[in-house]
């Protein structure tokens, strides 16, 4: 089977292209309902239900979207069920995502950090990220403990970890070298 970037690249360029003459950040809000519900096991196992036809897929699918969708995301929901693809919709999520991030010359960051992160403290946090990483950026934040204290920051493939566990580990690693 192809890969999956492969198989979502004409999907999302197609998505992208129509969704640019309107309202990308309805588009991209779109996309990312619909691919959080054909990321569900138990939807794809339904879809490739053999007494399961397209047009309830789709119908199920828009439903729990929970979000009404436009002509263009229904149009590509219907040609992604036709072709057997609905595993493929996370994939179609991101590089949509990728492609308006490109156009609108925004990132999106990653930031990891032991402790919630307070709306105030993440705008000074991000406003320091966009000058270290020389862009805007757009961060999500995720809680995970094991960090112990300070953050680990992900925008595409560049790192920046000033985590507490990672400092342990540089520090393990001298010690033992």
């Amino acid at each position: 089977m192809a890969e999956l970037a492969t198989l979502a690249r004409p999907y999302a360029e197609a998505l992208f292209q129509v969704a640019e003459k309107g309202d990308l950040a309805q588009a991209a809000t779109e996309i990312d309902a619909v691919a959080a519900v054909a990321a569900n096991v138990q939807l794809r196992q339904f879809a490739d239900a053999p007494k399961s036809g397209a047009n309830q897929v789709f119908d199920v699918v828009a439903a729990v979207a929970g979000t009404p969708l436009s002509d263009a995301t229904k149009n590509l929901l219907r040609a992604v069920i036709e072709n057997g693809r609905l595993a493929v919709l996370p994939e179609i999520a991101a590089q949509f995502r990728r492609l308006v991030n490109a156009k609108t010359g925004v990132s999106d960051a990653t930031v990891y950090s032991a402790f919630a992160i307070e709306p105030a403290q993440l705008s000074d946090v991000v406003a320091a990220l966009e000058k270290r990483f020389g862009r805007k950026l757009k961060a999500n934040v995720q809680i995970v403990p094991e960090l112990i204290g300070g953050i680990r920051v992900v925008v595409g493939d560049e790192v920046l970890d000033t985590s507490v566990q990672a400092r342990l580990e540089q520090m393990k690693a001298a010690l033992t070298a």
